[in-house]
């Protein structure tokens, strides 16, 4: 699934609200957690799969296929490296289903999945329009916008979202919502406002370790160790008290401290050639010469 993400592959447990788009579809139609199908090694094995393909496709051509069967025919179609017919079923079936959002949500991963982001963003926006909030569609609308180039207009949209969530009373979504729009923001080269936009996240939410996190992992990436080990003390102070990921947090501060430690001084800036000598002191009897 896609990801939004830059940062170490051990964040995806630490930061599950930053998952890029995790798909958890009711009536059990899902396709974001698909085991995709293999070229199988033998001739045989793969025509196997090609009549059960076709048994399905007749089976939901009649009205007759379960939704097990539906799910069951898309990962086929996926795995058989078939994706236009998949994309083809998921829009005959989200045209039946309207009100199943998820459908169009999986039918524009597949059009990313096949360069088409231009309908991945029109298949978003249709969700969106009637879930301005969706999370999900959020996450994968944003991946969608910076890929085309539409940095400002990915941030505008997270930036929307989250400012409409965050009026009090906040709703649950604000926090993913700025979470995102602060990652939104590092992919634009924009630290001063990912760097605000945490900043907003540490007040509104001062029991939760992923502002202070991200803000650190943000630091980090700019070369600030000593601000980044700052925001990582804060994000270990607000662990729970079972330990959950301590010891991951205590690690990267072990290498983050080492690398500060390795970390030549900074030499003194050395004045442009050609200015002038720096006056001497003045004394108590007045300039030198006099």
């Amino acid at each position: 699934m896609p990801t939004l993400s830059l940062r170490p592959a051990w964040l995806g447990t630490v930061l599950p609200a930053l998952a890029v788009v995790a798909l958890s579809v009711g009536g059990g139609w899902w396709l974001g957690q698909r085991q995709k199908l293999q070229p199988p090694p033998v001739d045989a094995r793969r025509a196997a799969l090609i009549r059960e393909a076709a048994l399905l496709q007749s089976r939901d051509e009649a009205l007759q296929a379960t939704p097990q069967e539906r799910q069951r025919l898309l990962e086929l179609l996926v795995g058989l490296e078939r994706q236009p017919e998949a994309i083809a079923l998921l829009e005959k079936f989200a045209d039946r289903e309207p009100q199943q959002w998820s459908l169009r949500l999986m039918l524009a991963e597949l059009r990313r999945d096949q360069g088409d982001r231009v309908g991945a963003e029109r298949e978003l926006r249709q969700i969106l329009h009637q879930r301005p909030a969706q999370m999900e569609a959020l996450q994968l609308m944003a991946l969608v916008l910076l890929e085309q180039g539409k940095g400002a207009e990915a941030e505008a949209l997270i930036k929307a979202a989250y400012t409409a969530s965050s009026k009090p009373p906040a709703k649950p979504d604000a926090l993913g919502q700025g979470l995102l729009l602060a990652e939104v923001q590092q992919r634009r080269q924009l630290p001063a406002a990912a760097e605000a936009t945490y900043g907003q996240l540490l007040l509104a939410f001062p029991s939760d370790q992923r502002p202070p996190l991200g803000l650190a992992l943000l630091r980090e990436q700019q070369g600030n160790l000593k601000g980044a080990l700052d925001a990582l003390d804060q994000a270990r102070d607000r662990g729970k008290p079972d330990g959950s990921y301590r010891a991951t947090l205590d690690r990267l501060a072990a290498d983050w401290r080492l690398r500060a430690y390795r970390q030549p001084p900074k030499a003194a800036a050395k004045p442009p050639q050609g200015s002038m000598a720096s006056p001497q002191p003045v004394g108590p009897s007045g300039p030198p010469g006099l």
